[in-house]
C-alpha cells in the first residue's frame, strides 16, 4: 500500500508550484455557501449548476468561471499553467 502523502502550502512552493493552478468543476451552491449572503443578493444562480473552479497548486480557489474553456483561458491569461482534474 502506497502512502498518503499531505503536502503543504510551503511544499508546492518547494516544489516552483506558484504558477501551477487546476481546473475542476465545482457545483454553484458550493461557491454560493462559501460567500456572505449580501453579496449573493440578486445574483440568479441555479444552485445545481456546474461551474468551473481555478485553484492554486495549495488548493486556494482562485478564480470561478462559467465553462471550462474560460477558466483556463483566464489562467493562461494570467501567466498560469492550468492542468484538468476531475
Amino acid at each position: 500500500m502506497t502512502p498518503i502523502t499531505i503536502m503543504t502550502k510551503e511544499d508546492f512552493k518547494g516544489l516552483g508550484a506558484p504558477d501551477l493552478v487546476y481546473v475542476r468543476e465545482i457545483r454553484a451552491s458550493d461557491v454560493l455557501a462559501d460567500i456572505a449572503t449580501t453579496d449573493a443578493r440578486g445574483m440568479a444562480v441555479d444552485p445545481e449548476a456546474i461551474l468551473y473552479a481555478v485553484h492554486g497548486a495549495d488548493g486556494e480557489r482562485l478564480a470561478v468561471m462559467v465553462d471550462r474553456a474560460t477558466a483556463f483561458a483566464a489562467a493562461v491569461a494570467h501567466e498560469l499553467e492550468p492542468v484538468s482534474v476531475h
